[in-house]
């Protein structure tokens, strides 16, 4: 089957936000996709054997204002990991992604992860397997090598197997992933970043997408490192921060339309109080915007009141637009805006 790529890579890998367990789920990234209409968004971990196994709907579906958006698997067999990219392509995802960065020892325990990092032809066999089946983007998430091992090689010799399979993005994380005695927390924070052997990649693979992660932080970092690479992919600073997104947007293209705040928030209040409504904890919504109003006058009073348990528990969506109300009351004239008359169409 012909492995079909968007017009443009650069554009279409421009500013991602990182699959995230626990974090990036489909809550999370409807409120994220409001903050950065132009952003890839990416799923959560899932397993082939969730997959094959489990209840696949619980797992695949989303709502369609998240595109475009990625699936990212887990998994290390070719067949498996090619019926999984087939249901994520009937779902309607926009690309399959491989996770090959993960160091948890859940992870390295089904023999996939970082750890395939060690067996790149096996990769390699598992991207033509999805690439068969599948007519979007078979994309490799890695990180730089193993353990200790800084050798450049290690990680050019993996990226030239995938490519010679067909693979054309990679997503760097941009440090080496420890498998024995550092916790998946150590391993974003401990082994070093090396922006300079993700950019060798980028020349000796002039004709691939590579979009750098780990470390990105702030706006300006993320402008910055934009014009070096294919791409940009945050993490954690998406989770903790989540305005850093609307930031980037910005930056990337002055023109683009972002809602105001306070149309973000009519917007989750409607989402939410549909979500609540087939039986979603209102916490599971909130937690994703907890973060979103840092720096700002009346921030703690808008994280108290979006995770405190006794308000959650009401399930009342208003809850967000009261959180709001007090915002907006306690930064006073000068503040933001108030609540739009007309709603934020999304």
């Amino acid at each position: 089957m012909t492995h079909r790529f968007p017009d443009s890579a650069a554009a279409a890998w421009r500013l991602c936000v990182a699959p995230m367990i626990d974090v990036t789920d489909r809550h999370c990234r409807y409120f994220h996709r409001l903050l950065a209409p132009q952003a890839r968004l990416y799923t959560e971990m899932i397993t082939t054997g969730a997959l094959m196994h489990g209840d696949v709907a619980r797992h695949l579906d989303f709502d369609p204002a998240e595109k475009p958006l990625a699936l990212q698997l887990g998994g290390s067999e070719p067949e498996a990991l090619a019926a999984s990219a087939r249901l994520g392509r009937r779902w309607g995802y926009d690309e399959i992604n491989l996770n090959c960065g993960c160091p948890s020892e859940r992870v390295q325990k089904g023999a996939f992860g970082a750890c395939l990092m060690a067996e790149p032809a096996l990769v390699a066999d598992c991207v033509k397997a999805m690439q068969d089946a599948v007519d979007i983007p078979v994309t490799v998430k890695h990180r730089l090598g193993l353990d200790y091992d800084d050798s450049y090689g290690f990680v050019r010799d993996f990226v030239g197997t995938l490519h010679e399979a067909g693979c054309r993005v990679f997503i760097v994380h941009a440090r080496n992933a420890v498998l024995k005695g550092l916790s998946p927390k150590d391993n974003r924070e401990i082994p070093p970043l090396r922006y300079d052997a993700a950019l060798r990649l980028k020349a000796d693979f002039p004709d691939a997408a590579i979009v750098l992660n780990g470390g990105i932080a702030d706006a300006a970092q993320a402008l910055r490192l934009a014009r070096q690479f294919d791409g940009v992919m945050l993490g954690r600073a998406a989770w903790h921060t989540p305005g850093v997104l609307s930031d980037i947007a910005r930056g990337m293209d002055p023109a683009v339309r972002l809602p105001e705040p306070a149309q973000v928030v009519q917007s989750m209040v409607r989402y939410a109080a549909r979500e609540v409504a087939k039986g979603v904890p209102l916490r599971m919504i909130a937690r994703a915007m907890l973060g979103w109003m840092s720096g700002r006058k009346g921030a703690r009073q808008w994280r108290r009141s979006l995770s405190d348990p006794k308000l959650l528990n009401q399930n009342d969506a208003g809850l967000l637009e009261r959180a709001w109300a007090e915002l907006v009351s306690r930064e006073g004239p000068t503040g933001p805006e108030s609540l739009p008359g007309a709603p934020f169409s999304t």
